[in-house]
């Protein structure tokens, strides 16, 4: 299990920042965070040199003025803070661009942004963060509150869905003793399945009998801190299992989603690529955490960031 010390929060400032900080305080606290980065990127100025020789103190008082906003934001809504270590940052230029190289200078475990549906503005998120952050994303849709009575862990019983598995029992331990994790294992059956001289219906029931072995020795390798873990096992019939998870998240009123970085087999919903993308682009009610262990795509940073 891999523990979140280092948490970066992307502020706008629109009303949603006070939604991310609650969220940055829910994370931190279940976490033992040490520090909190709150970050708000300002867009390339392109300020006359003119102007900034009449007037050389504009973008340091600016500045100043962004970090005044975030921490009354933050004193408003974090609540108490412990041991935790607060940091205001300000940076001018490409938002993802300058979000990944706070990442990956400060070394975080977990980056949160906003994910806007009614607010005005495009929010923080974007396609780039969300593929190239070397470190775990909460995504937080407007109007979301902290709250875990149920969260669903989509799964392959890879070592990617056991670092998703064993966060949402660390959150549902320090927050929700009662808290129900759903692992959702969404399997389908091979074009192939006819060659075996099963029938449809026969070798549906193989791979969920294989589903359900899968799972058993996932779990024993998990300690699940007594927290109830439901298995629920959803066969995909039409080659889209990203709407399978939103329809079983929606089915159970799940709270949140967690979900790990990557996959591992090709005979289960595998959360690579356009996959991972297509989830944060049709889920905009729910929390989703990625998670992926601090420097997992750490070897394509220097190329990133000098894009």
């Amino acid at each position: 299990m891999y523990q979140i010390k280092k948490l970066i929060v992307c502020l706008d400032q629109t009303s949603l920042d006070e939604t991310l900080v609650r969220f940055a305080s829910f994370i931190a606290n279940a976490n033992q965070t040490k520090k909190v980065y709150f970050t708000n990127v300002i867009r390339n100025l392109n300020i006359p040199k003119e102007v900034l020789n009449e007037f050389p103190s504009l973008i340091e008082n600016m500045v100043e003025e962004r970090k005044s906003q975030m921490k009354a934001v933050v004193e408003k809504s974090f609540g108490k803070n412990g041991d935790i270590e607060f940091s205001y940052v300000v940076k001018e230029g490409q938002l993802s661009k300058k979000i990944l190289k706070l990442a990956h200078e400060k070394s975080a475990d977990m980056i949160i942004v906003g994910r806007k549906v009614n607010l005005p503005g495009t929010g923080v998120i974007s396609q780039r963060l969300a593929r190239r952050a070397s470190c775990s994303l909460l995504i937080i849709p407007e109007d979301a509150s902290p709250k875990i009575d149920r969260l669903l862990v989509p799964s392959d019983f890879s070592d990617y869905s056991k670092d998703a598995m064993e966060e949402a029992i660390l959150i549902a331990e320090k927050y929700g003793i009662n808290t129900e994790i759903v692992c959702q294992n969404v399997f389908t059956v091979p074009s192939g399945y006819h060659f075996t001289g099963k029938s449809y219906e026969e070798f549906t029931e193989i791979m969920k009998m294989h589903a359900e072995i899968n799972f058993k020795k996932f779990i024993r390798k998990i300690d699940t801190k007594d927290i109830t873990i439901t298995p629920v096992y959803t066969q995909d019939e039409d080659d889209d299992p990203v709407e399978d998870i939103l329809a079983k998240a929606k089915e159970i009123n799940a709270d949140a989603i967690i979900i790990g970085a990557k996959g591992r087999t090709a005979a289960t919903a595998l959360f690579i690529g356009s996959m991972a993308e297509r989830l944060i682009q049709l889920n905009d009610q729910l929390p989703l955490l990625v998670t992926r262990p601090k420097g997992k795509n750490a070897g394509i940073l220097d190329y990133i960031l000098e894009i």
